[in-house]
Parts: structure tokens; C-alpha cells; sequence
């Protein structure tokens, strides 16, 4: 059962205080990688502009979700190891790989520098990745800290710089994630916290996590994955048309039920988390009213995470980095030990 004493008791707290500082200290990382990249950043022009960008390693699907709305050129999230047969001199592969060692993009740094492609990496200097990329091409980007976050914020402002991708300025992004920081402080109380209110929300519940924008739905996904370590319970990220039929399905509410019957698991009800990045495409805030209906008609809990201010990636840093502290105070309240 989740006791939401623990979520203001100082011992238990303690307990996660490793996973809450690192999620604390995002915005400095951030500082920090866009510090170190500063010369190498410096070089990047768009005098040339590639015939196509091909991204790899953690979070491509990031800088995908960023470029491929204004990416003036065919633009690739390559998820195997390797690159597409068609990739050759002409073409910019682009890798963050913040730690260092995967044998599957160490493979796909190899095959660039192979065929000659332009190369932009995020990665340790001192690695095997980096010692595959070097080559006369290869713009390399140092990162220290292993967070593929503060790595692709700095891929992303390099991309910009080379025509590709939309501003993205690191120092606003770290500014985004240190308000979320002070927002969700663990010496914060509920009435005051937004993830420490998310976390109570879910308390015995199954989250629908929603995102309507590619960036708020990548953000979703995420935060399901975070409550799942966190819970031990199945978290569903998805499309409206896929929760849709989840939501109408439940049975309202029964008020004389006993929470705490044995067999209460078995008909745990969901809870809507949507995440509202302030989108006002018609098709997006069709269906977040379209599941925010549904679920008022069946009696289901909604819990909304909303930033509207900032850049795209500002936004989908503050959804991303609320569901994540709020999956470290559910785990809190739980009695469990995550780390995201």
C-alpha cells in the first residue's frame, strides 16, 4: 500500500536521495556539456549541407522527433548497428553515445568513418567510441556526465548550428530543468509539489500516459517506463485511439468498494496522465478532450502535466523531468528503491 506519510518523512526520503539529486542536478549537466562542446561547436557552419542526416544511439529518436518537422533534409533514426546500405561521403551520420562503450555504436562509428561520412559524436574523449570516430571529418563533442539528455541537448545545438535543426539554446533547456528541480524539491509537501500530487494520484492506480505532439508522446513514453521501475505495475504510453477504448471500458467507480480488499490489485483502475506541452494543432487538443471526456464519463482519475512556455525541447524537458520525480516519490511512497 502507498503511505503518503513517507513522501514528508526525512529518513525515507534519504533513501532516494542518489536518483533525486541526479535528477536535481540536470540543468547543471547540461551547463556543463554545452561548456566543454563550446570549441568544437564553434567549427560548425552550414556552408555544406548534407544530402541526408542519419542518427544513432540514444536518443536518435529525440533528435528525430526535433528535426524531422523542419530538417531541410531526409533525416533518419537508424535504430540497428550499422548504417543503411545508401549512406555514403555525402551523407552526416550524427551518434550520442554518453556512455561511451556500446558495442553496437562503437560498429556504426566504425562504418561512418569507413565510408566517409561527416561525422558530428557526442561522447567521452577518452573512449573506445571516440577512438573509432577519428577521422578528418569527425566533429567530436565531449560530454563527461552519462546523460544522454544533456548529450542530445548539445548534439541538437550543433545540428542548428550546421542549418538542420531549430534553435535549441542549452543554457534556457538547463533553466527548464532547474525550475522543475525547484518545483519538485523533496522539502517541498504535496499541496506545494506537482510530482509529490502526481505520485499520490497514482497511488493504486495503472497510468494511460499520453502525449499529443511527437515530443510530448516521446515524453510520455518515458514517464511510463519510469512508473513501471517505480511501481512494479503495468504503465500503458499510447495514442488517444489506443486508450480510448481502455478508458470506455471501465466500470464507474463503486463508492461502497473496500480498498482494502485482497484481491483490490486484481481490479486496480486507471489513471490518465496526460502531458500538455501547450499544443494548439487541432488534431492534438481534439483528442486530449476527446480523452479527458471519456475518462470524466467513466469515473477514471486524470492527472495533467502541463508547460506551455519555451522552446519544444524546453517543454518536453520540464514534462519528461516532472514524470520522472514523480516516479521516484511513487516509488518512495511505496516502500520501494528505483533508479531511473
Amino acid at each position: 500500500m502507498f503511505e503518503d506519510s513517507l513522501l514528508e518523512d526525512r529518513s525515507a526520503l534519504e533513501g532516494a536521495d542518489a536518483v533525486l539529486r541526479r535528477l536535481a542536478e540536470a540543468g547543471a549537466r547540461v551547463r556543463r556539456e554545452a561548456a566543454d562542446a563550446e570549441r568544437p561547436l564553434a567549427t560548425l557552419t552550414d556552408d555544406v549541407r548534407p544530402r541526408a542526416v542519419i542518427a544513432a544511439g540514444s536518443e536518435a529518436r529525440l533528435l528525430r522527433a526535433v528535426l524531422e518537422p523542419v530538417c531541410p533534409v531526409p533525416f533518419v533514426a537508424w535504430p540497428a548497428h550499422g548504417l543503411p546500405g545508401w549512406v555514403g561521403a555525402l551523407d552526416l551520420v550524427v551518434v550520442m553515445a554518453s556512455d561511451g562503450a556500446e558495442p553496437g555504436v562503437v560498429a556504426t562509428v566504425h562504418e561512418a568513418v569507413r565510408r566517409g561520412c561527416q561525422l558530428l559524436i557526442a561522447c567521452p574523449p577518452a573512449s573506445l567510441v571516440a577512438e573509432h570516430a577519428a577521422s578528418r571529418s569527425t566533429v567530436l563533442l565531449p560530454t563527461s556526465a552519462a546523460d544522454p539528455l544533456s548529450a542530445a541537448v548539445v548534439t541538437l545545438a550543433g545540428l542548428q548550428r550546421l542549418g538542420l535543426g531549430p534553435v535549441v539554446d542549452p543554457q534556457a533547456v538547463a533553466d527548464a530543468l532547474d525550475q522543475v528541480a525547484a518545483d519538485c524539491s523533496p522539502f517541498l509537501d504535496v499541496s506545494e509539489n506537482p510530482a509529490k500530487d502526481l505520485a499520490v494520484s497514482l497511488a493504486e492506480a495503472q497510468p494511460l500516459a499520453w502525449g499529443g505532439t511527437v515530443l510530448a508522446a516521446r515524453a510520455s513514453r518515458r514517464v511510463a517506463e519510469a512508473l513501471r521501475a517505480a511501481s512494479g505495475r503495468a504503465a500503458l504510453a499510447a495514442d488517444a485511439d489506443e486508450l480510448l477504448p481502455i478508458l470506455e471500458s471501465q466500470v464507474p467507480r463503486d463508492p461502497f468498494a473496500d480498498p482494502f480488499e485482497d484481491d483490490a490489485d486484481a481490479d486496480r483502475r486507471p489513471a490518465l496522465v496526460l502531458l500538455d506541452d501547450g499544443s494548439q494543432d487541432s488534431l492534438v487538443r481534439r483528442d486530449l478532450n476527446r480523452l479527458r471526456a471519456a475518462a470524466e464519463h467513466q469515473d477514471v482519475r486524470v492527472c495533467t502535466v502541463s508547460q506551455h512556455h519555451g522552446s519544444d525541447v524546453e517543454r518536453y524537458a520540464h514534462l519528461l523531468q516532472t514524470g520522472m520525480f514523480a516516479a521516484v516519490y511513487l516509488a518512495v511512497g511505496l516502500g520501494r528503491y528505483v533508479d531511473l
